[in-house]
């Protein structure tokens, strides 16, 4: 698996608290099966997960050298989880927040409660300067829990959605679970991730089985598992949902 979503990255959010905390999170990460891994922290304006992209990139490489010095066989490559605000274009251009793996593709999360007035002016604001925005986590949003086809609207201005595949194994609850069954039998999931933080057990064996009972179909497992993170990190595009 080629796991698009995590926070190793050491001592800049709720994730890896220091470099020794990552190491063994990505020793067991290889032994379960992941090769790549995208390392995407928090940032959330005005709070205290605002690593700016040139702490992030020290940061990031330090990890890389580590993880060479184990003999850790894990690709990295760096990115954000950006909670949703009004600043975006300002931000990247600011150099605070990074796309995934310098691509067009970013991923962001939205309020797990309410939802922003404005959250589909920020969405049409990215969209219209090149950005294709990745919606973390869609199964554990409210407003999907109790209204499932709503996404479609999101789907429709070109948002892709990332699953936490571990949703699956009722970790945030069974609305969620349900949700993102409930989104991959609609074919509407792009990717999967861990989200992982601290957990050491990624669950990788069990979830191809889990996953074979919910679609059906072994080319959308591998596009889920690897295809489409391949694309995003070489900034390749998807075709556009109608």
């Amino acid at each position: 698996m080629k796991d698009l979503h995590s926070h190793l990255l050491f001592g800049i959010d709720d994730g890896s608290k220091d470099i020794s905390e990552s190491i063994s999170l990505l020793k067991e990460a290889e032994k379960q099966g992941i090769t790549e891994l995208m390392i995407t922290p928090h940032y959330i304006e005005e709070s205290k997960y605002n690593c700016n992209n040139e702490d992030k990139k020290k940061r990031f490489d330090q990890l890389v050298q580590a993880v060479k010095d184990e003999g850790i066989n894990i690709k990295l490559y760096l990115g954000n989880e950006v909670f949703i605000n009004d600043n975006f274009i300002k931000l990247l251009k600011k150099k605070e927040i990074t796309t995934l793996n310098n691509s067009k593709y970013i991923l962001l999360e939205f309020p797990l409660g309410n939802m922003l007035y404005n959250t589909k002016d920020i969405i049409y604001e990215l969209v219209v300067a090149g950005y294709v925005p990745v919606l973390a986590h869609p199964e554990r949003y409210r407003i999907f829990q109790r209204h499932p086809d709503h996404i479609e609207e999101y789907l429709r201005m070109g948002v892709l959605l990332q699953g936490n595949y571990k949703s699956l194994f009722g970790k945030y609850g069974s609305q969620a679970k349900k949700t993102l069954i409930y989104f991959l039998k609609k074919h509407q999931i792009t990717f999967l991730g861990s989200d992982c933080h601290h957990e050491k057990d990624f669950k990788i064996k069990k979830l191809k089985k889990k996953l074979k009972s919910i679609v059906k179909s072994d080319n959308m497992i591998e596009d889920l598992l690897e295809n489409n993170f391949n694309k995003v990190v070489a900034n390749e595009n998807f075709g556009i949902r109608r």
